[in-house]
């Protein structure tokens, strides 16, 4: 089994998860979204893409794993609180979509290229 905790690994993760990003942002191009931002950073955090609708906001968090099950499993409600405080961050430096209706998404990749979008996969108060 590969070491993951080396550079190599951290960076083989790394391009993993850019790939992965790349492969959910084009998924929901496909189904009308326009991506607004890809790895927005805040000082709560970050979020993988922020992706547009007519006036529908999505946060949207990727999770890749081997299989998509993995994926599923991989959201935890920690993370869920940290992703809604940094959408609410990064709404506050856009107040210009502020009045959009928002809602939290996640995209799961597998290994083996599947995509599966799941829309409203969580609440903000997670």
């Amino acid at each position: 089994m590969p070491d993951r905790t080396g550079p190599q690994g951290r960076r083989a993760a790394f391009s993993r998860g850019l790939a992965a990003e790349a492969r959910a942002g084009a998924h929901l191009e496909a189904l009308g979204f326009s991506i607004l931002s890809r790895r927005a950073r805040t000082e709560a955090g970050e979020i993988d893409l922020v992706v547009r609708q007519g006036d529908l906001l999505v946060f949207c968090e990727v999770k890749a794993r081997a299989d998509l099950d993995g994926a599923a499993y991989a959201l935890l409600p920690r993370q869920q609180r940290r992703i809604a405080a940094a959408a609410s961050a990064w709404l506050a430096a856009r107040p210009d979509l502020a009045a959009l209706n928002a809602r939290f998404d996640v995209v799961l990749v597998s290994g083996r290229g599947m995509v599966r979008h799941l829309p409203a996969a969580f609440e903000a108060d997670a």
